[in-house]
């Protein structure tokens, strides 16, 4: 386990209030869903996502880790089974969201960080359902989102059909930030050493290292290129594996120091959150893999930014989590709990670097 520090920014004990926010704000229901934002200015929580499930039992075990209250354990354990139990048997696929006004199409991004989630608290507890519920999600990612040459994003259900590929919206197109949920076969592979999995990945990772470099900007509207900086990020800790491979170690050296080019120049207009979480992150695991020196200045900056985006306010549904962004200096009224969940990682990070080597398998 790792060693209990508390992550205290500028008199803030980060990991604390958003663990709080994380357990009683309602962003989780009763059976462990997680909606995948509360809107501020409406009052309340988009349906329950099956993906940002799945990141919220990767950080309930970090948060357990991290602070070693039992509260968090039984969180994450409630939360995995709630995937377990969202399984679709009759299309063998797991639901996009669920509940009132979900969408009921399968994602193959959202696969891959569900198998994450369910591993990250199989790991700790070795309840065989999780393992069991991210084979299947696995085997699905495999077997129905392949259209011969890609794996496309959008599987429509019930009838189990590749939606039309829309090369405008990165996340209804394959690309290079799909690497990211290839870990999940990557750390199938790990376990049961079942070389399909392996050779899954390794596809995705030829793939991903034959077009990054076409993603950035890959469009003129800067707030867009925003977006396709975080998307861009999930190709960069997608490398993490076999970043100590030369092409891949080029590709981090290469695009870490982009993606921080890009976010300074657009952060005036529009600024999200989770970019620059994601982005101090990245910086320690390259540091800590000896790939690319830590920027310590660039670096202190950004936590000091990401701090800012952590909500004070005394209502409870606000309070500790992390807020999506900001344009034109402007708050946008989405409390996300993916955000919050790079976020406390990264300022953990920050705060415990040269303390332990970092693991790329608990990245959330």
């Amino acid at each position: 386990m790792t060693t209990m520090v508390a992550t205290a920014v500028a008199g803030r004990d980060v990991s604390n209030d958003a663990g709080e926010w994380f357990l009683t704000s309602g962003i989780r229901d009763a059976e462990g869903g997680v909606a995948r934002f509360y809107r501020s200015d409406l009052g309340q929580n988009a349906p329950i996502s099956t993906e940002i499930t799945g990141y919220g039992a990767s950080a309930l075990i970090s948060l357990y880790k991290q602070i070693g209250e039992n509260r968090y354990l039984e969180a994450a354990m409630t939360t995995a089974n709630y995937l377990v139990k969202t399984w679709d048997s009759d299309t063998e696929t797991m639901p996009f969201e669920c509940g009132r006004g979900a969408k009921y199409d399968s994602y193959f991004f959202d696969d891959g960080i569900i198998i994450r989630g369910l591993l990250s608290v199989w790991r700790v507890t070795r309840t065989s359902e999780f393992l069991a519920t991210a084979l299947r999600c696995g085997a699905s990612m495999a077997r129905d989102f392949f259209d011969g040459e890609h794996f496309g994003p959008i599987l429509s259900l019930p009838e189990k059909t590749l939606a039309p590929y829309v090369s405008a919206q990165w996340s209804q197109s394959p690309g290079c930030y799909q690497l990211k949920s290839a870990l999940g076969w990557y750390e199938l592979w790990e376990i049961g050493k079942n070389e399909h999995h392996l050779k899954l990945y390794r596809s995705m990772l030829a793939s991903a290292l034959a077009t990054h470099e076409a993603f950035l900007p890959g469009v003129t509207d800067e707030q867009k290129v925003m977006d396709r900086l975080h998307s861009y990020l999930y190709f960069l800790e997608g490398l993490l594996p076999v970043v100590h491979e030369e092409e891949c170690a080029d590709a981090m050296r290469h695009g870490i120091p982009k993606v921080a080019q890009y976010m300074q120049s657009i952060a005036p207009q529009f600024l999200r959150a989770d970019v620059i979480a994601q982005l101090l992150r990245i910086r320690i695991f390259a540091d800590d893999y000896s790939v690319l020196p830590l920027d310590s200045a660039a670096a202190e900056q950004e936590a000091a930014a990401l701090v800012s985006f952590q909500s004070e306010e005394e209502d409870g549904r606000l309070s500790g989590g992390f807020w999506f962004g900001r344009r034109n200096g402007e708050i946008a009224p989405y409390m996300n709990p993916w955000v919050t969940s790079f976020a406390l990682q990264a300022l953990s990070m920050w705060n415990m670097r040269g303390r332990f080597k970092t693991d790329w398998r608990e990245l959330i």
